[in-house]
């Protein structure tokens, strides 16, 4: 299990935005800021995302990389990838594939992928048997 990830973003405060509309709908409602002056010398400033008492998807600025990162996130309902999408599309991202079942992987894996600002890829994703 993974306990966080960093995605370099190249304009920090946008990409916030982005995912304070975006999250919420996925349940990940927690925001943190940390200092990166509280850490070690070079240490970056993190804004972090979270939910259930965990920060675990943290934006820091830099130059984005979008090739090197694909981000599942868990949805708990084929309505929560619906609105996680929408949401996305409508906060400015691109669409990959729209929501539905991706029969290349499983009939129940339910899904919608899209390019965020910085063109990272991001999945929203229902499995209905990890529910």
């Amino acid at each position: 299990m993974l306990d966080h990830i960093f995605l370099t973003v190249s304009d920090t405060e946008r990409s916030i935005a982005f995912y304070e509309r975006v999250l919420p709908l996925l349940g990940i409602t927690n925001r943190h800021d940390f200092d990166g002056h509280d850490g070690p010398p070079g240490h970056p400033d993190l804004k972090g995302f979270g939910a259930k008492g965990r920060v675990f998807f943290w934006l820091r600025q830099g130059e984005a990389v979008p090739g090197a990162v694909h981000v599942g996130f868990v949805a708990a309902s084929e309505e929560e990838v619906n609105a996680a999408y929408a949401e996305a599309m409508a906060a400015g991202a691109t669409e990959i594939h729209p929501p539905g079942p991706q029969l290349h992987y499983d009939p129940r894996y339910y899904a919608a992928q899209v390019r965020d600002l910085d063109g990272y890829t991001l999945e929203f994703v229902y499995k209905s048997w990890q529910h």
